[in-house]
């Protein structure tokens, strides 16, 4: 385990849970459920909706499965955070780590009550799908470490060869 590396992880994963979770606040504080607000025309708007589903509204009727996979997910991040020893594949893995646990927060503690909590999402991608902060560490921290597994960059550097005399 290499604890630098580790806390780097660590950190990584409470800065997007925090940010994921304040921004969430600034939506509710500050929107009225459904009413759009351009951001960038309609390209970008600013809509708040509560989320029961997965992406784009899928498995709705689903919310205590969806609860059971993000804890899934972050018990497997937790299990694989301390095996990574390089700053790459921290910096995706952190990003993973949070955004999962923000969902897996908004899940448990949200309304309509235990493990059937609804994400709260407020950024309108020009009405194709409505998300959030953890949405954009989760899919950029996907496809960067998807990224690396394509250039071959390990998240365990190979062992050096040791010379023999």
């Amino acid at each position: 385990m290499n604890r630098p590396i580790l806390l780097g992880i660590l950190l990584l994963a409470a800065g997007v849970l925090a940010l994921d979770q304040l921004t969430k606040w600034w939506a509710e504080s500050t929107m009225a459920p459904g009413e759009a607000t351009p951001v960038l025309g309609t390209f970008i708007q600013w809509r708040l909706i509560y989320n029961p589903g997965a992406a784009f509204g899928l498995a709705s009727e689903l919310t205590w499965i969806l609860t059971c996979i993000a804890a899934v997910a972050v018990v497997g991040l937790a299990v694989f955070a301390p095996r990574v020893v390089t700053v790459s594949w921290a910096i995706g893995v952190g990003a993973l780590l949070g955004g999962a646990t923000s969902h897996l927060g908004d899940r448990l503690l949200r309304e309509p009550g235990f493990a059937r909590g609804h994400i709260v999402d407020f950024i309108d991608y020009n009405g194709w799908f409505v998300g959030n902060v953890a949405d954009i560490a989760l899919v950029g921290g996907a496809v960067y470490l998807v990224l690396l597994t394509f250039l071959g960059i390990d998240h365990r550097p190979a062992a050096e060869p040791v010379a023999q005399n």
